[in-house]
């Protein structure tokens, strides 16, 4: 691998891959679950904890093992290649490709706001309630796109990436300033109003409509329940960033530059949700954050901002971010599924590099998979059952530091985890709460996609079965 990526490359890898749609949508329905500008900004700063410390604590994986795969490696490495291939199956499957798909069709949707032709074209193809639609069509261009480009070698991938994530964070900056200056009217005290008292609004009409009457007070295991929920929404919007771990093979002295990028990156990201929602609350009252039309809170808090050209504005930020989310996303997964490949755990030809020193069949394999999720239109749901699953994912190489620690505390580890044992403690807590949680309240977030990770034991065995397996 050739070390072509420095350590800025690095934090716009670990940023942009981090900000795509969520944070445009999820706060409609973590309000629809808390109920109170308080409980809400209480899960993004929750999530913040969780997010960095585990940042933290992979920066010494990173340190021990400085090569491309990143979280596949640090699994394979700890727990052996049965672990390691289920991450990577869950991987491709579902977690790297089905969020390509849906940040791509968050594209495609933002794109029809700017051109109302492509909402109002009839289907291209429609069998019952299958259909095929020119947001599809235009989300899948976007892939292959992005797949080509990046396939002509990382240098393109990373002008492209760096681009784009400046241009986001730029653009997010000046949400966050005008957000307060421009509004005629803050509704900042009323959503703070209601202190530590939470509410939830789940009531829905027979079209699916969430109902804008019924705010029921909930306390206790219930509110436990309703901040398990939000934070499905927050969790999945700061998602991705250990992408950068995919390409360490590529980063100029990643034993350093690859920890550092991940706390930097996450740390500055999770800032800017903050205050994105501050914005929010400080535009919007509860009810036109909850109750947003098709969970498009920005696009409502931006009109309160900008008038009538809120839309727009709103749209291009969502396109730009969305675009160069993507680019991270398609730069990035592809080193894995090749590392894998290496290892006999995916297909032969995603081994090889192409003229351009990129794995270009690993990016084709991808964006193909990718684009037939689009078309499937099951990415949204694939990506709620997922959460639960990246998250105990997470919990798992991160708990790998402790488990090496004790098992090889001899090992030269050139970048030690701040304040361990307390970092990863600290993730393994909340993500523990997460995770029970959900069980028990959330339980169409949880089993199906742990299903979808367990699917994948067969076929490491089918893979494995004329090889002595560990």
């Amino acid at each position: 691998m050739q070390k072509k990526l420095k350590l800025w490359d690095a934090i716009m890898l670990v940023m942009g891959s981090m900000i795509g749609s969520g944070i445009f949508i999820v706060s409609a329905d973590m309000m629809r679950n808390l109920g109170s500008g308080y409980w809400m900004i209480v899960v993004w700063v929750i999530t913040g904890i969780m997010t960095v410390a585990a940042a933290i604590s992979y920066g010494e994986l990173s340190s021990l093992f400085p090569k491309a795969g990143g979280q596949y490696t640090y699994l394979t490495e700890i727990f052996g290649k049965k672990m390691g291939f289920l991450y990577g199956w869950g991987l491709f499957t579902v977690i790297q490709t089905g969020t390509i798909a849906a940040v791509a069709m968050a594209f495609g949707k933002f794109t029809a706001y700017l051109v109302p032709e492509l909402n109002n074209a009839a289907p291209i193809f429609q069998s019952g309630t299958f259909q095929i639609t020119w947001i599809q069509i235009l989300a899948i261009a976007v892939i292959i796109l992005l797949t080509y480009i990046n396939t002509r070698g990382v240098e393109s991938g990373k002008l492209l990436q760096n681009v784009f994530t400046g241009s986001k964070i730029l653009a997010l900056l000046g949400l966050i300033a005008l957000g307060f200056i421009l509004v005629d009217f803050s509704h900042l005290a009323e959503n703070f109003s209601f202190g530590t008292d939470s509410f939830n609004n789940l009531k829905q009409d027979d079209k699916g409509i969430f109902l804008q009457s019924g705010w029921e007070s909930i306390s206790g295991m219930t509110l436990m329940g309703g901040i398990a929920a939000a934070m499905v929404g927050s969790v999945f919007s700061s998602v991705a960033w250990e992408s950068v771990t995919f390409v360490s093979g590529e980063i100029e002295n990643p034993k350093k530059n690859v920890v550092k990028a991940m706390i930097l990156g996450t740390s500055a990201v999770m800032l800017l949700y903050i205050a994105v929602n501050f914005v929010y609350i400080n535009a919007l009252d509860r009810d036109s954050i909850a109750f947003a039309a098709n969970d498009r809170v920005a696009v409502a808090a931006s009109q309160n901002i900008f008038g009538s050209a809120g839309t727009v504005i709103i749209a291009v930020l969502v396109m730009v971010s969305t675009f160069g989310c993507n680019n991270g996303l398609i730069l990035a997964g592809a080193r894995v599924f090749q590392t894998m490949a290496k290892d006999g755990l995916f297909f032969k030809s995603a081994v090889e590099n192409n003229k351009n020193q990129v794995p270009g069949n690993a990016l084709w394999m991808q964006g193909i998979w990718a684009s037939l999720l689009c078309l499937s239109g099951q990415y949204g749901n694939l990506l709620d059952m997922i959460s639960f699953v990246i998250v105990l994912f997470y919990m798992i190489t991160v708990f790998g530091v402790i488990y090496l620690r004790i098992k090889q505390p001899n090992l030269e580890r050139p970048y030690k985890t701040w304040l361990y044992p307390i970092t990863p403690i600290i993730y393994l807590l909340i993500g523990t709460a997460f995770c029970v949680l959900l069980l028990i309240y959330k339980q169409q977030y949880t089993w199906p996609g742990f299903l979808i990770v367990l699917l994948g034991l067969p076929v490491y065995y089918l893979i494995n079965r004329n090889k002595k397996t560990d």
